[in-house]
């Protein structure tokens, strides 16, 4: 299952972990949140962004292999979500 991305093609099948996040700047600190916990603080924080997070074996025990697709809103993440969710029931 191929996901072609704006950050190129994505290999679905080695994906080990996907998640949805919210980027917000908290008091200077800026962390990655769950969309239910934006739901209910969100108006708390100042959201910068949304992202859709791919986590992939690693490369080696100290270097991660992420990717990482960046929205400016919740609505383009959810479109995204869609289409990947989709590749993954076909």
């Amino acid at each position: 299952m191929i996901y072609k991305s704006k950050l190129g093609d994505l290999d679905l099948s080695k994906v080990i972990r996907l998640y949805p996040a919210a980027v917000v700047d908290m008091h200077g600190e800026v962390a990655e949140m769950s969309l239910d916990w934006i739901d209910m603080s969100g108006d708390k924080v100042q959201i910068k962004s949304f992202v859709l997070v791919f986590d992939f074996p690693p490369l080696t025990e100290d270097v991660r292999n992420r990717v990482v697709l960046e929205f400016e809103t919740k609505d383009e993440l959810i479109d995204v979500m869609t289409e990947v969710a989709q590749l993954f029931q076909d």
